[in-house]
């Protein structure tokens, strides 16, 4: 048995689809899948006032980013209670989650038995497949990683095969973040072409990247999809005027055409666990919705 803390939502949920979810000790403020984890206590928080639009948000976390601080605080004392063994956090992104560093200096005075940090760093898809077979090499289970994660291909397989066969691959905008913009990339580019999509901003297996409102009315997408990271659809919602006041915005022929979709991007899209293929089946709804019926509408993204 292990005393497992995971400090990211999506690692926990790969550590609870892994079957270790009695094993978990602690977990992030932010890790809230499956709901019953939301029972363990909570030792992050952030630094910064997450309420607010997504300007506010930018504003307040590149402050405190240049000021050459961390974004998350970690609770050190609660952690040391708990007595894990294993602690599960990331390297990717200083902004999204607690970093290896802030777990590092949390444990650093401690003496005795010192836990286990695995680090999880998704990038591309190839990527989220390694962490989860990483932990559950880390937690004893090879096998039962390697199967999961068989399944999971699998079932991102069967979509992109049928995907392929539809007769025209829309050009799509997959946006992370309204104000200021930010195209999705990481893992998403290559999940938009698996559901037969033209991903129009952001490469495969790098930082989702900046851009400008003139850059996506040159590029006249097809469809736009808006799920900002961190954000539920009617948060996104709030900020939609942003985009919607600008005149240049009903000219795109996405608003014309009637395809502009907002996506839960806090559940899907923006956690890099088990539910990539939920987030799969979301895109390929949206971009085939001749093909496709999943039935994640309207929970997991709807019309603007």
């Amino acid at each position: 048995m292990h005393r497992i803390v995971s400090l990211l939502p999506s690692a926990t949920e790969i550590v609870c689809a892994l079957g270790f979810e009695d094993q978990l000790v602690g977990r992030s403020h932010e890790c809230d899948f499956p709901h019953s984890v939301t029972r363990l206590p909570a030792l992050t928080s952030p630094k910064f006032n997450p309420e607010g639009t997504s300007a506010e948000v930018d504003r307040r976390v590149k402050t405190i980013l240049s000021e050459a601080l961390a974004v998350y605080r970690v609770d050190a004392d609660r952690l040391r209670e708990l007595h894990p063994d294993v602690i599960v956090t990331q390297s990717q992104c200083d902004v999204c989650a607690v970093s290896m560093r802030e777990v590092e200096e949390a444990v650093a005075q401690w003496t005795g038995g010192r836990p286990k940090v695995i680090s999880l760093a998704p990038y591309a898809l190839r990527d989220v497949f390694n962490d989860m077979e990483h932990v559950a090499a880390e937690l004893d289970a090879a096998d039962r990683g390697s199967e999961f994660v068989g399944r999971l291909k699998e079932r991102l397989a069967a979509i992109e095969t049928r995907a392929a066969a539809a007769a025209a691959r829309p050009r799509i905008a997959l946006i992370e973040w309204i104000d200021p913009m930010m195209a999705a990339g990481n893992w998403m580019p290559e999940l938009v072409a698996m559901a037969g999509g033209a991903n129009l901003f952001g490469k495969a297996g790098e930082h989702s990247p900046w851009m400008k409102f003139e850059e996506l009315i040159a590029a006249d997408p097809e469809v736009i999809l808006i799920a900002p990271c961190g954000f539920d659809m009617d948060r996104a919602a709030a900020e939609m005027p942003v985009l919607t006041g600008r005149p240049e915005w009903a000219r795109l022929k996405a608003v014309r055409d009637r395809r502009v979709f907002l996506g839960e991007g806090n559940q899907y899209f923006n956690r890099p666990g088990p539910r990539i293929v939920e987030s799969l089946e979301i895109l390929a709804e949206i971009l085939h919705p001749d093909l496709f019926s999943f039935g994640h509408s309207p929970s997991g993204w709807r019309p603007v």
